[in-house]
């Protein structure tokens, strides 16, 4: 365990090199940061944490930065979240408040995050398995065709079009839609196909077969695996830390082409805390020399969905993770109002 004073040597490193983008050495330390000793003592620390891999000297510099270790060590132990200004928390909501649906929602929260830590943003739309029907509507287009449309409680809208074995009447309609909505409205995706199973039993013979085409799309539209979608915004913003990557900027924007990397590392909805992957934490070699924070975002304080941000490791850590928890927040404040 290092010492408190070696985190505070640390920690003023971390927030040193975020800033200036330089190397740090012990006498910037000693003259920005009232850390309260000699140059000397500081320099035993900064060789101290040298030693156990927490900063580390650039060939070209005297001074040290941080590794992803140190990086770690930092955001585990810090302190507080930065907090948003007043100003910035009304510009959230009065930018996401003018959102007419929910690819409105999802593209807006992209935007949003990319220009609050002009990093690159990541919104996951709501995950269809994780979410509750709000209601089912049976649209009548010919005879033998109908159309079906699925509405989520965080807003989201599946419509599918169905051909019916034989002409379906309005009434026959009317009843399968009333039906349908009593059983599943409210009720979770997972529950659905045990609500429904013995429903075209309650229709006459000469419609069931219609009743049951109905349900095998209504069903498939529920496990449909295009379910999982990403946004992704702010790309350019990578560009104003081209020194941040060792090599070229190429392997991280290739892995961030990559959807199934993308989901990999916003990681399981289901954990709704705030996650900090860290340089080598992320798995996907391309993304080695990034950072990637993210934290679950839903209605009625259960988490459909992710949303993050990925930059460089040299990042505001406390200013990141307070605008990423901040936007989640409204998100689904919004969801669980519309």
């Amino acid at each position: 365990m290092l010492s408190e004073r070696r985190l505070q040597v640390l920690r003023a490193i971390v927030q040193d090199y975020v800033g200036t983008e330089e190397p740090v050495g012990s006498k910037a330390l000693t003259e920005r940061h009232g850390l309260g000793v000699s140059p000397a003592t500081v320099r035993n620390d900064m060789a101290a944490l040298e030693d156990e891999g927490f900063i580390a000297q650039p060939h070209t510099s005297a001074g040290r930065i941080p590794t992803d270790k140190g990086y770690r060590l930092f955001v585990d132990k810090l302190a507080e979240v930065k907090p948003l200004t007043a100003p910035e928390r009304r510009a959230i909501q009065n930018f996401l408040d003018g959102a007419v649906d929910l690819d409105d929602v999802v593209t807006r929260t992209v935007r949003l995050l990319a220009q609050l830590t002009r990093q690159v943003a990541v919104v996951q739309y709501p995950s269809l398995t994780r979410s509750t029907v709000r209601h089912v509507e049976l649209l009548s287009l010919a005879p033998a065709r109908v159309m079906l449309v699925l509405i989520t409680d965080t807003g989201r809208v599946e419509q599918r079009m169905v051909d019916c074995p034989a002409p379906f009447g309005e009434a026959s309609l009317a009843d399968l839609r009333a039906r349908l909505n009593s059983r599943i409205a409210g009720r979770r995706f997972s529950d659905v196909p045990q609500l429904v199973q013995d429903l075209p039993e309650a229709f006459e013979a000469e419609d069931r077969g219609t009743v049951h085409v109905v349900l095998s799309t209504l069903l498939e539209t529920l496990v449909e695996e295009t379910e999982e979608r990403l946004v992704i915004g702010g790309t350019a913003n990578l560009t104003r830390f081209g020194h941040d990557f060792p090599l070229t900027i190429r392997p991280v924007l290739e892995a961030l082409e990559e959807q199934v990397v993308l989901l990999k590392l916003l990681g399981e909805a289901k954990d709704s805390g705030m996650t900090v992957r860290i340089g080598h934490e992320n798995a996907h070699e391309g993304l080695n020399s990034t950072s990637v924070v993210s934290v679950g975002y839903g209605s009625g304080g259960e988490a459909v969905a992710k949303l993050g941000v990925v930059g460089p490791t040299r990042m505001d850590y406390p200013g990141t993770m307070g605008a990423v928890r901040a936007v989640a927040r409204y998100v689904g404040q919004i969801l669980a109002e519309s």
